[in-house]
């Protein structure tokens, strides 16, 4: 068995005057593993990394890993367009005691594929924890390369990379160069079972806020061989995947547990709520869904 793992990229629960609510953060988690995650993602970009300074980020690093305890693995957003500040925040994340780092491609700054293998690999270098790599051009400008991943897989503590690409190739050119020394996570759940069939680990998902347990099914079925079941789930699941994507992530997400009475907060901006049209449309899902 391959063990395929459910990580949970989560949101930031702030309180209503838009500061970090702690407490919430760390119940939130707590109902997450409850709901199917094996793991967390802390500060990514569905955490809203960039509206967040380094001591929230730290902060929350220590009081969710203090909440889920030492049998579940919370990966720290520690990555930058900055590379000296990712190391810094990286080493604050490893004494705060995360199990490992995701690190995205620098944004805005657009990188050569050098530029990238140099801050990846003095990041990782920088820390004893594991690395997972996150490739997501629609977000960073910027797209990191299979040759490139391949050279960073030679450091030691770069085990995995989050793949949000949507580039099948990209996923069956890391599998043929790297086999399995490189775990391979998708980082858009609608492309979770295309992923699983080229040799993918599992997933980083949003949409495990509202259907984990639903999602794990999908990835022990397919772990136990019963690829039917998996893609009867995978079509089950699949407007859920798309709906949470009407608008920039992660407004609908948010908006859906606030409706679902798992109160999150609003948007620091530059993201703002969502519009009657979209409120409506997720309402319209979650009823969809029953969970509403």
């Amino acid at each position: 068995m391959l063990g395929l793992k459910l990580i949970t990229a989560m949101v930031t629960p702030y309180n209503e005057k838009l500061a970090v609510d702690y407490d919430k953060a760390a119940a939130l988690a707590r109902y997450l593993i409850a709901n199917g995650s094996d793991g967390l993602v802390v500060s990514g970009t569905t955490g809203e990394s960039p509206v967040l300074s380094q001591e929230e980020k730290i902060e929350l690093f220590t009081t969710v890993k203090r909440a889920v305890g030492p049998e579940v693995k919370v990966l720290a957003g520690t990555g930058s367009y900055n590379t000296r500040e990712s190391i810094q925040l990286s080493q604050a994340a490893e004494k705060a005691g995360v199990d490992g780092l995701l690190l995205v491609n620098p944004y805005y700054s657009k990188p050569t594929q050098e530029g990238m293998y140099q801050h990846f690999k003095a990041i990782a270098e920088s820390v004893s924890l594991p690395v997972m790599l996150y490739n997501i051009p629609g977000r960073t400008g910027v797209e990191l390369l299979p040759d490139t991943v391949v050279r960073l897989a030679e450091t030691e503590n770069i085990t995995a990379i989050k793949e949000a690409s949507r580039n099948m190739d990209q996923v069956s050119q890391l599998k043929v160069s790297l086999g399995d020394r490189l775990s391979i996570y998708s980082g858009d759940d609608s492309m979770t079972l295309p992923m699983l069939a080229l040799g993918g680990s599992g997933v980083v998902s949003i949409a495990s806020h509202l259907v984990g347990n639903e999602i794990k099914l999908m990835l022990s079925a397919f772990d136990n061989g019963d690829h039917a079941q998996a893609l009867a789930l995978h079509k089950h699941l699949f407007p859920m995947f798309k709906g949470l994507f009407i608008t920039t992530n992660p407004i609908p997400v948010k908006e859906a547990l606030n409706m679902l009475g798992i109160n999150v907060g609003g948007f620091r901006l530059p993201l703002c709520q969502a519009g009657e049209k979209e409120l409506e449309a997720i309402r319209s899902l979650l009823e969809q869904y029953r969970l509403l």
